[in-house]
């Protein structure tokens, strides 16, 4: 049966977004408040990375153990595996075809200056349409990438390009797309392994397989919450390569001058909004006031704004006031 057309498929993945918005604007905010700033961003990323691997291997192996035969792990892994293997092969060409993404001489030749200074192979540069973004990607055959918007290329400095690219090149660095492609894989699995339990149940009639089947589609979620917050440890990981490259104050007006204009034209939120690549944006849409001119009182005012802390939880990214923050705190 196509899962696009089960009602069970659907019923689940709108009881999990449900849980995850109650998570997120409850519990999770005095979790995270406890444990900010108390650890290195290296650490934080290690811990998190730890738990995410522990909890879900956990989960799996109590399911399983329950379950006994009837679910394949081997089936529901090799599905989930292949399902994002064929996105990341894909999405590349994809990328190129949608944005209509053009190389650039002139792109490049920033490109090429940053990556000297980060130690790095120099990915190719490209323009693509839009409202101001930038973003990488690619993989190990279309090899990799570096795409900015011909809007932002009017609207940032040398330095601030410089520093946004520096960004971009970080996640390739940090082989930020293999990465997030491994730990997305686990809340998937464990999804489809609640989802198998109670289709099992139904033609079983056993009612502690549905109970198992739930529990564990909730524990999917909560892990993709964890996965979530390691995204945004990675976004910030990025930011360090970009304030290295250029500057952290550098960085710090790109990303302003990014928010501010979000701020002003805010009909352009739904555009990227409802992307499908929007995961690999450098902005995220995290409310907070911000003047649509930017100027050091502007970032100063900025980094005291206060965010959606159910917006920030369910994103990818952190929020901008968080991320001039987390520059200021830089040794650079």
């Amino acid at each position: 049966m196509l899962l696009i057309f089960d009602p069970l498929y659907w019923i689940l993945g709108m009881l999990g977004y449900f849980l995850m918005f109650l998570l997120a604007s409850t519990i999770a905010p005095k979790i995270a408040g406890k444990f900010a700033g108390k650890f290195s961003l290296y650490t934080s990323m290690a811990i998190l990375a730890v738990m995410i691997l522990g909890v879900s291997s956990l989960i799996i192996y109590v399911v399983l153990s329950v379950a006994g035969y009837y679910i394949s792990l081997f089936g529901i892994i090799l599905f989930v595996l292949i399902v994002n293997l064929l996105m990341y092969i894909a999405s590349p060409y994809l990328i190129n075809m949608s944005y209509s993404a053009k190389p650039s001489p002139e792109l490049q030749r920033v490109v090429d200056v940053v990556a000297n200074r980060l130690g790095v192979k120099p990915p190719k540069a490209v323009v693509v349409r839009g409202p101001p973004n930038a973003f990488a990607y690619g993989n190990f055959l279309t090899g990799k990438y570096v795409a900015v918007t011909d809007t932002m290329l009017k609207m940032l400095s040398q330095e601030e390009l410089e520093a946004v690219i520096g960004h971009e090149i970080g996640h390739h660095k940090h082989r930020d797309n293999a990465v997030m492609l491994i730990f997305g894989l686990l809340p998937s699995i464990i999804f489809y392994l609640g989802y198998m339990l109670i289709h099992a149940s139904m033609s079983e009639r056993r009612n502690q397989l549905a109970l198992l089947g739930f529990a564990a589609v909730i524990a999917s979620f909560l892990v993709q919450i964890l996965v979530l917050a390691f995204s945004r440890l990675r976004e910030y990981y990025a930011d360090f390569e970009g304030a290295l490259a250029a500057g952290k104050r550098s960085m710090q007006y790109a990303l302003a001058k990014i928010h501010a204009f979000y701020y002003r034209y805010p009909e352009y939120h739904e555009v990227v909004a409802a992307d499908k690549f929007r995961t690999l944006f450098i902005y995220a849409f995290v409310q907070a006031a911000a003047s649509p001119y930017v100027t050091y009182i502007d970032i100063e005012s900025l980094k005291k704004a206060k965010v959606n802390p159910v917006e920030e939880f369910l994103s990818t990214h952190p929020p901008i006031p968080k991320r001039l923050r987390f520059l200021d705190s830089l040794p650079l």
